[in-house]
């Protein structure tokens, strides 16, 4: 593959970031504040996914399947949310998340199966 092939999955996971603080990061700094604040501010840094997300696609679209692009972005989903949820929330992941995690993986190999 080349560099070219791992922009838009580069793309995906920083657009990840972005989404997964504007949907769970509020929950643990602003739990006092107003629910619009919280619903204005999310949607501020959901924009930034935006516009991360929508070049990801058409820049993968085309490289790869739409199937692809949906499972790689499912599972980049799931990998920012592990972190962000260990790292950043401090929860703790058990042993089941992890095969789950082996299920996605099963997916991504089937998705890319010729």
């Amino acid at each position: 593959m080349t560099v070219r092939a791992y922009v838009p999955i580069l793309l995906l996971v920083v657009s990840n970031i972005f989404m997964t603080f504007a949907w769970y990061g509020h929950l643990k700094h602003s739990r006092e504040s107003s629910l619009w604040i919280v619903i204005l501010i999310s949607w501020g840094i959901a924009f930034f996914e935006y516009t991360l997300m929508v070049p990801a696609n058409r820049l993968g679209y085309g490289r790869y399947t739409l199937p692809q692009l949906k499972v790689i972005q499912e599972v980049t989903t799931l990998v920012v949310f592990a972190a962000f949820a260990t790292w950043y929330m401090k929860d703790k992941l058990t042993l089941n998340h992890l095969w789950a995690g082996c299920c996605l993986v099963g997916a991504v190999f089937f998705t890319f199966k010729k």
